[in-house]
């Protein structure tokens, strides 16, 4: 495992082979995949996109960098790059879904359904995610009796709930819609959720979650349904157009 400083927990390599690379040293980093015969990639975790300064990029990070034009490209975009970079020195590229068997169904996952109103805020939602999907800015939205409280940036979907918990209107919660971006780069980032979103999603004062099915990956699920059905809120899986 090759672990990014500052981005990477500690826990998450105890135990396993390991080395740790700082985000910006591409040139130590592929020494250290060929040095220990590796062929195939699974990128896997959240990372913060840095600036240019902070990331210091090595000679090899710094060419790829000028050709690929970072600032111009969204965050799509660059993990696209990145991936045709890593293919281009001779590794293979795998995405998380091809090892992991979860996918997010179609449909509720636990005991509590989306109302018709709930059901209008999500159609709202994956309009309004889908269109900023298309313009590379983020996966995630979040809707609240057809207001849209918060859409998800640069800030990932935690940051955005935590946003969104003091917008919120009197009345029914908001739901958190999340969808795929059209041409996404599977094998770099896909949407996520996880305990964690639904706990985010609880204290934010949501009552529900809806997100792509068979596109988002479902972290833990039995996990998911315990805290939202103990939270009484809704997880869905919906097909988007």
């Amino acid at each position: 495992m090759l672990a990014l400083e500052g981005e990477a927990d500690r826990r998450t390599v105890e135990g396993v082979p390991h080395a740790w690379c700082r985000l910006g040293a591409a040139g130590t980093a592929l020494d250290l995949l060929r040095g220990n015969g590796v062929t195939e990639l699974v990128l896997a975790g959240g990372i913060r996109r840095p600036s240019l300064s902070s990331l210091r990029p090595d000679w090899r990070a710094a060419k790829f960098f000028a050709r690929v034009g970072y600032r111009a490209l969204g965050d799509n975009g660059l993990l696209s790059a990145v991936v045709n970079e890593i293919e281009a020195e001779g590794f293979r590229v795998i995405g998380a879904d091809q090892l992991l068997e979860a996918a997010m169904p179609e449909g509720p996952l636990g005991a509590v359904t989306p109302d018709d109103d709930a059901a209008c805020d999500i159609a709202h939602g994956a309009r309004i995610a889908r269109a900023i999907g298309a313009l590379d800015i983020g996966q995630a939205v979040v809707v609240q009796q057809g207001l849209v409280l918060g859409v998800e940036a640069i800030e990932g979907t935690d940051a955005l709930l935590r946003r969104c918990a003091g917008l919120r209107r009197e009345g029914p919660g908001g739901v958190l819609v999340k969808l795929e971006k059209p041409g996404q780069e599977r094998r770099a980032d896909r949407p996520t959720v996880g305990p964690d979103t639904v706990k985010a999603a609880s204290a934010a004062g949501l009552r529900g979650i809806a997100a792509e099915a068979g596109a988002t990956l479902l972290l833990d699920r039995a996990r998911v349904i315990e805290i939202a059905d103990a939270a009484g809120l809704f997880v869905v899986g919906i097909r988007a157009e």
